[in-house]
């Protein structure tokens, strides 16, 4: 029985089985010797909202427009099949008062802008979590189900937190787990474990195994922990990373420490794929931090391909696209704006990028690529295509797919 997901969320989507079905690109056609399809996952890490944000973001007294903040790097998330990151804040209400650290508590708008960026989920577990309380778990759950997106890592009840996460993108199944080391000090209510998911290795174990029990041939993971600024991981995440990989997770991505760390292939037996890829730390992709490494970030790409004929599943390629938040005045006013940092990459802000700022810049992109490859020389640094129109397709979420081609005129700029 298909049973359609509440109005207010993106077009064409159905729970099926505990299942979360975004494309469907099955069809009775015979499958050909070694016909493959390849999927691209998009992940970013700690999205943050500290107050000088929202002021910059304001528009009226009560309004506010986090849209141009991603205006430079959208385009990259249109060019993949599923994207996400971890929420670091709350949206409890402007009735609560809106503020940045320690208790964090962000406009609505925030999040309507993750949505017109092209995010599809959200991870929410993280040591900002219950900043506002269970009111603020809640409400913050209800904006983002508003805004037609999908979350987890808290949860509104026990049967939402047991509803374990199976994505189906282009007939690739993936489960997507998140979990963090801790709250702040804040106690979670009593009697409402289920609010939020804490590092426990039997509840991961045991949710790795039910993600199974319902076809997901990748599972991932998002941890919310380690060292705040640390560059190197501790040896908690190398811990929590090591059982995770002997449970079965292919896929583990790291968030907290607010700076990248390094990333990691792995073998293993447990998994479904014969290579697993870590990323212990994606930094920061937007925040007010603006010290070296914390105003660096990356958009991490994992491309994965299943071979229809034999069923084989791997990962055909990791690569990352090196940002950097600028903050400053140009002709919409003062403003935050994620920068990718790609060799011939021209800005729409570039007239107002000083030499303190091209300095930052170039400083950002040699330390991300330091960090990103030191345990690993198979991750590269991400090379921009043409973009031509073959085939244009609705996609999950209204975002537009671009197929590949060679026989028709090349553009430099998506369509928006």
């Amino acid at each position: 029985m298909l049973i359609p997901i509440k109005s207010g969320q993106r077009d064409n989507f159905y729970l099926i089985c505990f299942i979360i079905l975004l494309f469907n690109s099955t069809n009775s056609e015979p499958i050909k010797k070694d016909s493959t399809i390849t999927i691209r996952i998009s992940v970013v890490g700690d999205l943050m909202c500290h107050s000088p944000q929202y002021n910059y973001a304001r528009v009226e007294k009560d309004s506010f427009n986090f849209n141009p903040v991603y205006r430079e790097v959208k385009k990259y998330f249109y060019e993949s099949d599923f994207v996400f990151g971890n929420l670091e804040t709350v949206t409890a209400g402007k009735s609560k008062g809106y503020s940045g650290y320690p208790f964090f508590n962000t406009p609505d708008e925030y999040i309507t802008a993750l949505y017109n960026a092209g995010f599809h989920l959200l991870t929410t577990s993280n040591n900002h979590s219950l900043d506002r309380g269970e009111a603020g778990v809640l409400r913050t759950i209800e904006q983002i189900k508003k805004n037609g997106l999908l979350y987890n890592g808290t949860f509104t009840s026990k049967e939402d937190r047991d509803l374990i996460r199976v994505v189906d993108i282009k007939g690739i199944k993936i489960s997507f787990l998140a979990y963090t080391f801790g709250t702040n000090g804040i106690p979670v209510p009593k009697g409402k474990s289920y609010l939020i998911n804490l590092i426990d290795f039997d509840l991961i174990k045991s949710d790795i195994e039910k993600a199974r029990k319902l076809g997901a041939e990748i599972v991932l993971v998002h941890y919310h922990f380690g060292d705040e600024y640390k560059r190197e991981p501790s040896s908690f995440q190398k811990e929590v990373v090591l059982k995770t990989i002997f449970y079965g997770a292919d896929i583990i991505i790291g968030g907290h420490p607010h700076v990248l760390q390094p990333t990691q292939f792995y073998k293993s037996k447990e998994g479904r794929l014969d290579t697993g890829f870590v990323a212990y730390s994606l930094g920061n992709f937007i925040s007010n931090q603006r010290d070296r490494y914390k105003d660096a970030g990356v958009i991490m790409n994992i491309e994965i391909t299943k071979n229809l004929n034999s069923t084989a599943i791997y990962i055909s390629d990791v690569s990352y696209i090196p940002t950097w938040v600028y903050k400053g005045e140009t002709d919409n006013g003062n403003e935050y704006v994620i920068l990718p940092l790609l060799q011939d990459y021209k800005s729409s802000i570039e007239e107002y990028l000083s030499d303190s700022d091209l300095r930052n810049m170039k400083q950002a992109f040699d330390d991300t690529n330091e960090i990103m490859r030191k345990y690993t020389d198979k991750i590269n640094l991400y090379k921009e295509k043409p973009l031509l129109i073959t085939d244009i397709k609705p996609r999950g979420f209204d975002i537009i797919h671009f197929e590949w081609g060679f026989e028709l005129k090349e553009i430099q700029n998506p369509i928006e």
